[in-house]
């Protein structure tokens, strides 16, 4: 998943994020191709290297035609009408509704009147739309699946605006802060902008306190108007890839095939004839070695023969055990299959298991089992897939 991190450590405006995300390697050709389809007064993008306190930032400015002067006031209905029409693709559009509407709420809200009867100043001037619909063309550029944001500073103390002095954070800015993480800031000044908190709270998907698990891609900073004394005015991008483990380190273990039959067999109530088959059959396919394992045991409590034929060893073992009224059946076949080994091994071993007389009670009782026997002289495998 392609995600982006916004890391709003001085604060985040439009022309902020823009020149961050350019810097970053969105297309700045198809940035301006799209934004001359705006029906606007006429407009220029002008983009600077500038230097904050020893990073290199991208500064964005709108320049305005000085002869065609804006029109200053632009209702939030006459934006969003300008956006359908104007041929975006389809993202593009979600996206920079997706901006307006949280500025046009939380203004409706703070002026009290209908959203459609909002109307824009600052965020209406043309500068504003363009940095709003700029930075979502440059996400569409990115291919930027989600969103990330660290806490955002506000900034204190007091800002002009058509309504006269506001506090800061502007009373719609922290309108869209709301429910959101902010951080402090020891500055006496906006931090952040309308436009930024339009942008924060419309589109970033989750909040995190640093860097979140991600393969980095790229980075990039986008130039503040301001020189702040004590840190650069930059807000740093990060896009990369997130997740990056979840695919690389699954482990699949192999997976084995049991088949058991089991027969019972009870006789009535003096006799009792039990009858037990556990045929195990395992095939496991490895890289170096073939093995094919064949075991035939009966056990005869007082006799055992074991033939074992290990490639150029040959062994023969012959034991005698008198355990009484035993009788026992075993039977075991295991085939191994790998590449560079080849391995037959026979055992066949005989016990007559279990006579038991009780009184009346004559117990006979045969019981094959098949065991199973894992090669303990190779490794565990696992598959390590990305």
């Amino acid at each position: 998943m392609k995600i982006l991190y916004l890391d709003c450590f001085s604060g985040i405006s439009g022309d902020m994020t823009l020149g961050a995300l350019v810097d970053a390697g969105a297309d700045r050709h198809y940035i301006e191709e799209e934004l001359r389809k705006i029906q606007i007064e006429p407009f220029t993008l002008e983009w600077r290297r500038v230097n904050k306190r020893g990073i290199s930032a991208l500064k964005l400015d709108v320049i305005l035609d000085p002869h065609t002067p804006p029109a200053h006031h632009r209702h939030y209905s006459e934006i969003v009408e300008m956006i359908h029409r104007v041929g975006f693709n389809e993202r593009v559009i979600k996206l920079s509704l997706a901006i307006f509407e949280k500025i046009g709420v939380a203004e409706a809200k703070i002026h009290n009147i209908p959203i459609d009867r909002v109307h824009f100043h600052e965020v209406g001037a043309i500068d504003s739309i363009v940095d709003v619909i700029g930075v979502a063309l440059a996400i569409d550029s990115l291919e930027i699946e989600k969103i990330l944001s660290s806490a955002v500073p506000l900034g204190s103390g007091t800002v002009h605006c058509d309504h006269g002095i506001y506090p800061v954070p502007a009373p719609a800015t922290l309108e869209m802060m709301r429910g959101l993480p902010i951080a402090p800031t020891s500055y006496s000044l906006e931090m952040t902008t309308p436009t930024g908190a339009g942008i924060v709270s419309g589109l970033v998907d989750e909040f995190a306190k640093g860097l979140p698990p991600m393969i980095v891609e790229s980075i990039g900073y986008g130039a503040g108007t301001r020189d702040l004394p004590n840190q650069p005015n930059v807000l740093r991008v990060v896009v990369g890839r997130a997740d990056p483990y979840m695919n690389k380190w699954q482990v699949h273990h192999e997976e084995f095939s049991h088949e058991h039959v089991h027969g019972h067999q009870q006789p009535e109530h003096h006799h009792h004839g039990h009858s037990h088959k556990h045929p195990h059959e395992h095939n496991h396919e490895r890289h170096h070695q073939e093995h094919s394992h064949e075991h035939g045991h009966g056990h005869h409590h007082q006799e055992h023969s074991h033939e074992h034929n290990h490639g150029q060893h040959h062994h023969e073992h012959s034991h005698e055990h008198n355990h009484g009224q035993h009788h026992h059946g075993h039977s075991h076949e295991h085939g191994h299959e790998r590449h560079h080994q080849e391995h037959s091994h026979e055992h066949e071993h005989e016990h007559g298991r279990e006579k038991h007389s009780h009184g009346d009670h004559s117990h006979d009782e045969e019981h094959p089992h098949v065991h199973h026997k894992h090669d303990n002289d190779g490794p565990h495998h696992t598959s390590i897939r990305q």
